[in-house]
């Protein structure tokens, strides 16, 4: 795309949902292996092989057929939270990098005590374009859809 016709956007997503359930149940199910047990969108998700054990390289294959790769960052049991960036993809994405973290906190006060507010951002290198930004922002509403679903079943 001619740079001159670029359209300006931000380069960062940020979505999130209350899920009807504990944080103990929600958290359970966010590991970067597990994401085709709830993820609609994913075929499997499985360790790479051949990594070293102080590096999580996690394939995750979609039902269109795309291929991602991605390799977990950052990880805290404690605060309740991962980070992971995209290492490979096939076919190749438009832009050069992005990193996501998954947030998940209990509520513990209110309507909506003892369920869990979670929160998934990516950010995204500056040549990613609007429709990069707005996929990134769809898949994680439809990720994050499927989430709550999953963990409200395992709560009951």
């Amino acid at each position: 795309m001619d740079p001159s016709t670029r359209i300006p956007t931000a380069t960062s997503v940020v979505e999130s949902i209350v899920v009807e359930a504990p944080l103990a149940h929600v958290w359970h199910l966010v590991k970067l292996e597990d994401f085709s047990k709830f993820w609609s969108k994913l075929n499997k998700s499985e360790f790479v092989k051949g990594t070293s054990p102080d590096t999580d390289i996690i394939k995750w294959s979609f039902k269109d057929g795309t291929v991602l790769e991605v390799k977990q960052e950052e990880h805290s049991t404690i605060n309740h939270y991962i980070t992971y960036s995209v290492i490979t993809a096939e076919p190749n994405l438009s832009y050069s990098s992005s990193l996501s973290t998954i947030r998940l906190f209990p509520i513990t006060s209110g309507q909506h005590e003892n369920h869990t507010f979670v929160q998934w951002s990516g950010f995204f290198s500056s040549d990613a374009d609007a429709g990069v930004i707005e996929d990134g922002k769809y898949k994680r509403r439809e990720a994050l859809a499927d989430l709550a679903a999953a963990a409200v079943k395992s709560a009951s």
